[in-house]
C-alpha cells in the first residue's frame, strides 16, 4: 500500500523524476509524457463519471480509473533484465491480458444494445457522452504518447493494448450514454459548404 506523508520532496526541482526502480529520468522524456497523458485521461474519466446517471457504467469507469493507476505504475517500472521482462511481481505492477479481455467483454455487452453506425458521429450529445468523448480523445493521446515512448525503450505490450482498447471502450460508452445511439450527433459530410 502506498503511504504519502509529505507531498513535496524537492527531488524533482532539477527537472527529473524518479521511476519505480529508483532511476531518474528527465520530466521532458517521452515516457513521462505518456505517464502524464494517462493521468490526464484518468482525470477526464473522473470528470465524465460526475455527469452519468448510469451507476453500472460509473462503476466500470471507476474500475478503469484504478487500472489506469496500475498502467501508470507499469510504465514507470523499467523492463526486467532477462526472463520475462514484463512479468508482474512484488515490485512490478503490470497490466495483464485479463484486464484487456474485461474491456472487450464490456464493449461487446454495451454494443449489443446499440444499432450499427450509419455515419461517423460528432463528439457531443448528452453531457455525459460529451465528457466521455473528452476522455476518449485523452486516451488516444495517451496511447500515441506511449507508442512514442516505446520507440525509445521497451514497454509492456499489454499496457499499449489496454490503451488502444480503452479508447474503443470509451467510444462505445459515448454511444451508450447517448441513449444507445439515439442521441448521437451524426456527421453530415459537406453540410456546411
Amino acid at each position: 500500500m502506498v503511504k504519502l506523508n509529505k507531498i513535496y520532496t524537492r527531488t524533482g526541482d532539477d527537472g527529473t523524476t524518479g521511476l519505480v526502480d529508483g532511476s531518474r529520468v528527465a520530466k521532458s522524456a517521452a515516457l513521462m509524457s505518456a505517464i502524464g497523458d494517462v493521468d490526464e485521461a484518468n482525470s477526464m474519466i473522473g470528470f465524465a463519471i460526475r455527469a452519468l446517471d448510469d451507476a453500472d457504467m460509473a462503476a466500470q469507469l471507476t474500475r478503469i480509473q484504478n487500472d489506469l493507476f496500475d498502467l501508470g505504475a507499469d510504465l514507470a517500472t523499467p523492463a526486467a533484465d532477462g526472463g520475462e521482462p514484463f512479468a508482474p511481481g512484488e515490485m512490478a505492477l503490470r497490466i495483464i491480458a485479463s484486464q484487456i479481455a474485461r474491456l472487450e467483454e464490456e464493449i461487446d455487452a454495451m454494443n449489443a444494445a446499440i444499432p450499427p453506425l450509419s455515419s461517423f458521429i460528432l463528439p457531443g450529445g448528452s453531457e455525459g457522452a460529451a465528457r466521455l468523448h473528452l476522455a476518449r480523445t485523452a486516451a488516444r493521446r495517451a496511447e500515441r504518447s506511449a507508442v512514442t515512448a516505446s520507440e525509445v525503450q521497451a514497454l509492456n505490450p499489454q499496457a499499449l493494448a489496454y490503451l488502444n482498447r480503452l479508447s474503443d471502450w470509451l467510444f462505445v460508452a459515448c454511444r451508450a450514454a447517448n441513449g444507445n445511439g439515439a442521441g448521437d450527433v451524426l456527421w453530415v459530410p459537406g453540410a456546411s459548404r
